[in-house]
């Protein structure tokens, strides 16, 4: 059979990283499913497997802000052909008040992973002569916003690293995108303990949508 591309996305458990996994998968590609989350990874994969015939749905558990974890990751981005930065969380309150144990792995999820994982796909992709690049940034990376302080600079990090790093790839025939999302319906503002009802619904937008613009 022909071989079918690879990507590799991580946060895939769920939200705009699972429909990025669903989305790929129905562009034909095999896709490599990374997150903490060891039952949901392996009920997408089940689900993807069954949606998909003959694609390769694999689970790699790992937490991004271990460094040992991420290497075994890093190393299988080295053999994708795209590789979707997804995986990200954030935090509210005031900055001094937070724990900063958190606030750190924040910084190594959101930046430090993000940034080994995407020298580790381009170190391969460049010389091979293709390849895609993906980072999930936000709308926070656009202004400084009190009580999200660590999120908004880490946003504002991938939107400025992943803009160089398509300058410098130009012509490589790796293309390098920062998608940038507004308020989408995912488990993330529960997990950053931001309140919904504070957004009018008309700016709210879904996880699939996002995905497919990306």
């Amino acid at each position: 059979r022909m071989t079918r591309p690879l990507a590799l996305v991580t946060g895939a458990s769920i939200g705009i990283g699972e429909q990025f996994a669903r989305e790929l998968a129905a562009r034909g590609h095999d896709v490599v499913l990374v997150a903490r989350d060891r039952a949901r990874l392996g009920a997408l994969a089940k689900e993807l497997g069954e949606q998909y015939a003959g694609g390769t749905f694999e689970v790699l558990v790992a937490d991004l802000t271990d460094a040992a974890q991420l290497a075994t990751v890093e190393e299988r981005a080295t053999a994708v052909d795209v590789l979707v930065n997804n995986a990200g969380f954030g935090t509210s309150g005031n900055f001094y008040e937070l724990d900063l144990d958190g606030e750190e792995n924040e910084i190594r999820c959101n930046v430090i992973a993000l940034t080994r994982l995407s020298h580790a796909a381009a170190h391969a992709m460049v010389p091979r002569g293709r390849g895609g690049i993906l980072n999930v940034a936000s709308i926070a990376g656009y202004q400084p916003t009190p009580r999200m302080a660590t999120y908004c600079a880490t946003k504002a990090y991938v939107r400025f690293f992943t803009v160089s790093l398509h300058e410098e790839l130009k012509g490589t025939g790796v293309s390098v995108t920062v998608l940038a999302p507004g308020f989408t319906r995912t488990e993330f503002q529960q997990r950053a303990g931001v309140e919904e009802s504070a957004v009018p619904s008309m700016f709210w937008q879904n996880a699939d949508e996002v995905a497919r613009a990306g």
